[in-house]
């Protein structure tokens, strides 16, 4: 009897190996992508203009200042829908909290 090699037809790990490798790059460019978003998000929330603060006016505690204390409408028919705003500010020098919800008061007549 006469032996035969077979050779295998199976591929060599190395191969198997190198097909993973070719993943690496395109995780370092999505990785470079997002660094770069990134620091462009942090760049463009640094160089939004800061809201004006008020100018303290009480010292020791927070106060708070509305711009009008009384809104006239006049006569107003029945179910005509009027909107008004207000300007708050905290005008003391500490922090200002709620406790509860503001209170607003709404007459009728006068």
């Amino acid at each position: 009897m006469s032996r035969k090699k077979i050779r295998s037809t199976k591929r060599p790990r190395r191969q198997a190996a190198r097909r993973g490798q070719s993943y690496l790059p395109l995780l370092i460019a999505l990785g470079g992508i997002l660094l770069v978003g990134a620091a462009l998000f942090v760049l463009w929330k640094t160089q939004q203009p800061a809201k004006e603060a008020a100018p303290v006016e009480v010292s020791g505690q927070p106060s708070l200042k509305v711009d009008r204390d009384f809104v006239d409408f006049g006569d107003v028919p029945l179910g005509e829908v009027i909107s008004v705003s207000f300007d708050v500010a905290n005008v003391g020098d500490q922090t200002l909290n709620f406790k509860s919800k503001p209170y607003v008061e709404v007459l009728e007549g006068c």
